[in-house]
């Protein structure tokens, strides 16, 4: 094993790379070993029940093959998410569509969404970059996703985000509707590497528009990366120091070149395509319908549930689990899919 070889203690970056392999890797098998040993458990308890005609018994075998099925589903999600940098931990952008103050308030509200996914799964959210609207909401935010497979699961948000509801800004009580696109790229380490020449990297310096304190707001400490060849466009503002958002935003760069580069070498439309879509009608991959009926409908999978609320809490499984069913599904709908509204 590569974690008793004492060339690697003397590098304690590789070391916690490799403890954090080992943690995923010891928690997915003994996941395994506990399915296995309360299947074979049920099926004693079953013999006994069958044996005694005992109903109470039964019931208990009935209760655990539940729990079962459940355990069963999450394996089986876990071994779909087998891609290279699945297992990441990921970037997720959000930037509000046309439409000013309606479509700025509805990316702050995916923003919230997002930021309870993450906290029902025990990752740990970081806001990385954050410009808020004139009036209310955000114009675009950065999250930084940590844990296990963070990237592997929210790689099934990217695309355009529509909501229809009763606009709260309309005195008319009129309704609207918004648009927002979502993307997310996989943090990648130092092992990996990105060959950046930062003469095509323009940084500009600004100050922060977002809470932070006295500090974030009084300097010019808030980052911005284009990488001239690609259009690519990284923010960093959380840090306390430019140089500290300066070296984030290097990272956030060679993580999206990488990202990039893996599209390239696939040669293939991949579950990122739909964000290089307009932000506009027809082009979401779902709808969020708050009037005037409650309805959430993912337009790849058609998986859709009437909870709005519950999801807009950041409970998203099951359009999550569905997408990873069948990843290649990359339809997109207009609204001719949905009820007339």
């Amino acid at each position: 094993m590569q974690s008793e070889n004492p060339a690697v203690w003397n590098d304690p970056q590789k070391m916690q790379k490799l403890n954090k392999e080992k943690s995923v890797l010891e928690k997915d098998i003994a996941a395994w070993k506990d399915l296995a040993r309360r299947a074979d458990d049920a099926l004693v308890l079953l013999d006994m029940a069958e044996e005694m005609h005992d109903e109470d018994t039964f019931t208990e075998v009935m209760s655990e093959t539940v729990s079962l099925e459940t355990l069963v589903h999450d394996l089986e999600i876990k071994k779909m998410l087998s891609g290279e940098l699945d297992a990441n931990s990921t970037y997720l952008s959000i930037n509000a569509g046309a439409g000013g103050t309606e479509a700025q308030d509805w990316a702050e509200m995916l923003y919230r969404m997002y930021m309870r996914y993450g906290e029902k799964h025990g990752f740990k959210v970081q806001e990385i970059e954050r410009s808020d609207g004139e009036a209310a909401g955000i114009k675009s935010a950065t999250l930084l996703i940590e844990g296990p497979y963070a990237y592997g699961y929210l790689k099934a948000e990217n695309g355009v985000h529509r909501l229809v509801r009763v606009s709260p800004y309309d005195a008319n009580a009129r309704r609207h509707t918004s648009f927002a696109s979502v993307f997310c790229w996989a943090e990648v380490d130092d092992d990996i590497k990105i060959d950046l020449n930062m003469n095509d990297v323009k940084v500009d310096t600004y100050r922060a528009s977002g809470a932070g304190g006295q500090h974030v707001n009084k300097t010019d400490s808030a980052v911005r990366m284009t990488h001239m060849p690609t259009g690519i466009v990284v923010q960093c503002q959380n840090e306390r120091s430019q140089h500290s958002n300066r070296d984030r935003a290097i990272k956030m760069l060679k993580a999206a070149l990488y990202e990039r580069e893996v599209e390239m070498r696939n040669k293939a439309k991949d579950e990122t395509n739909a964000t290089k879509k307009a932000v506009e009608w027809g082009s979401q991959i779902r709808s969020y319908v708050m009037h005037p009926y409650q309805l959430v409908k993912d337009h790849r999978t058609q998986c859709e549930t009437s909870q709005v609320q519950s999801v807009m809490d950041g409970t998203l499984d099951d359009f999550i689990y569905a997408y990873l069913r069948n990843p290649t599904n990359e339809r997109t709908s207009t609204s001719s899919e949905l009820p007339e509204v």
